[in-house]
């Protein structure tokens, strides 16, 4: 009762800033019972040091999630979180410039405060949409919050009841009309982050106060999004690195209703080296044989420096393990502390991320010929 009267509470506060936080969509088919085994992102949130576990070495040449071998210096599209909305699509421009190799993946956030916002704000759709639009080489990342307000300390039990609305089809409308939205800016195709970094507690769209109806929710939310005419979306199940407030794949919502398996990968803590990122529980060798499991694609939505601060091995030992993988896309977070671009504390790692990633010739030279009639990238100073 108490968590109904929080819920109850939320909505109303929400709707005096006129916005309907509560309001039941169209019926989608849907199979609930089988689950199956901000606009600017605060990066990592996890405070907790994660226990490192005795793991075999890694392979030399390891299969790629798919269960193919994966070739060294795979052509791993690349892209950069630089901004939200026209901006955001202007810096990609140069941040390509800058790195000199053809940046394919473009990647966003919605805001979080208000159901309006997942909906998709008209600017934000319509930038991403005509950039998407404009090359067909290119691929749209979307972070997608799953409850508004996306940031605000719930208590567990007010996050139960919303995730209970959720999985009886009360927010239903909210994800058509985004999806609706996206098919008309011309980016039937994106990619949809869907309630990231689930297994941990920043989000009020978190997995851990009720898993169940965590599942059951995401599987309608997909269901909604898959029902508008043109949808051809890809969805993203996406955890943060290791152990958090639950072990992320106790949230995975089942193979028909995941296209990818991403993970949020940053550099913390601090005095931890990547080995033990790769060996620690569910870390990013976890992630791999996971991915490889369920059949699925491996990505890397987030990613960058942080609690270690300038650190070019960090850089070096990302850039091959996703290479080594084959990951389906990967985008950094370009913005202090993580970022190699717009942050000027990382000199020595924005070197070997220029060196690596901008070797547009050999490295995305398959990729590039694959799209014949791309316009050549040209770049000139930033």
């Amino acid at each position: 009762m108490a968590a109904a009267v929080w819920a109850v509470t939320m909505v109303g506060m929400r709707c005096q800033i006129g916005d309907s936080a509560v309001r039941t969509g169209a019926s989608v088919a849907l199979d609930p019972a089988a689950p199956g085994s901000s606009a600017v992102p605060k990066g990592p949130h996890s405070a907790r040091a994660s226990t490192v576990a005795s793991s075999s070495p890694r392979p030399a040449n390891p299969a790629a999630p798919g269960g193919t071998p994966a070739a060294r210096g795979h052509a791993v599209p690349l892209g950069a979180f630089v901004g939200s909305g026209a901006a955001g699509v202007e810096r990609l421009a140069e941040f390509e410039q800058w790195l000199n190799a053809p940046v394919t993946v473009g990647h966003t956030y919605l805001p979080g405060e208000t159901w309006k916002g997942i909906e998709g704000p008209g600017n934000l759709v319509r930038s991403w949409g005509e950039w998407r639009a404009a090359d067909p080489r290119r691929k749209l990342v979307v972070n997608v919050p799953m409850l508004a307000p996306n940031e605000l300390p719930l208590p567990d039990d007010v996050v139960s009841a919303l995730l209970r609305g959720g999985a009886t089809g009360a927010f239903d409308m909210h994800f058509i009309r985004l999806a609706e939205r996206l098919v008309d800016a011309g980016a039937p195709d994106t990619i949809i982050v869907l309630g990231w970094e689930m297994n941990g507690i920043t989000y009020t769209g978190r997995c851990a106060p009720n898993p169940e109806m965590w599942k059951i929710y995401w599987r309608r939310i997909v269901a909604a999004m898959r029902s508008v005419k043109g949808a051809r979306f890809q969805f993203d199940f996406t955890p943060s690195r290791g152990m958090d407030a639950i072990a992320w794949p106790e949230c995975y919502p089942g193979d028909d209703v995941v296209d990818i398996i991403g993970m949020d990968v940053y550099d913390q803590p601090v005095g931890k080296d990547f080995d033990e990122f790769v060996k620690e529980p569910y870390g990013l060798q976890a992630h791999v044989d996971f991915a490889r499991a369920h059949g699925k694609k491996i990505s890397f939505p987030e990613w960058g420096l942080f609690r270690n601060s300038d650190n070019p091995d960090y850089i070096r030992d990302m850039f091959d393990w996703m290479t080594r993988h084959g990951a389906e896309y990967q985008t950094i977070s370009d913005y202090c502390p993580h970022g190699v671009w717009r942050c000027a504390d990382n000199p020595r790692s924005s070197e070997v991320y220029r060196s690596l990633f901008g070797r547009a010739s050999d490295l995305l030279g398959s990729f590039r010929a694959a799209s014949p009639t791309a316009s050549p990238n040209v770049p000139r100073s930033p």
